[in-house]
């Protein structure tokens, strides 16, 4: 049985593919991670921090981040990281301001950066940042 140079280029083609497809599975690539609701932004903020118990929360309406307050005045930012949700305890550095109907937290980090939320109340959430004492 003879096989053409095109069936040899389509099987190559395809094999190729496969590996690509493969390799972006193991390295668990794909869609960003979304919180659908304050139940996954809880879970989480316990993923990030171990025991953080949330009285508040604030959740980007696509989902694609959130702010959250616990009982002890502690602010938690969490933010997207590859396939999961990478969580900071914000320090008094951290400084936030809202254009809108967002919040724009610079947490004083350089490598965790800056993010953006649209939450409902970016200003309750200036002042909880404001708040935040060593």
């Amino acid at each position: 049985m003879d096989f053409s140079a095109a069936t040899y280029q389509f099987a190559g083609s395809l094999i190729a593919i496969l590996a690509l497809a493969g390799l972006a599975y193991w390295l668990k690539l794909g869609p960003p991670p979304q919180l659908a609701d304050e139940e996954d932004a809880r879970t989480a903020a316990d993923e990030a921090v171990s025991g953080f118990a949330p009285v508040a929360i604030g959740l980007d309406r696509d989902g694609r981040g959130a702010i959250l307050r616990d009982a002890g005045g502690r602010v938690l930012l969490l933010r997207p990281h590859g396939g999961h949700f990478a969580g900071r305890i914000l320090t008094p550095q951290a400084r936030a301001s809202s254009d809108g109907e967002a919040l724009v937290i610079d947490t004083a980090e350089k490598r965790f950066g800056a993010a953006r939320l649209v939450l409902d109340d970016p200003r309750a959430w200036v002042r909880a940042v404001e708040a935040i004492q060593e």
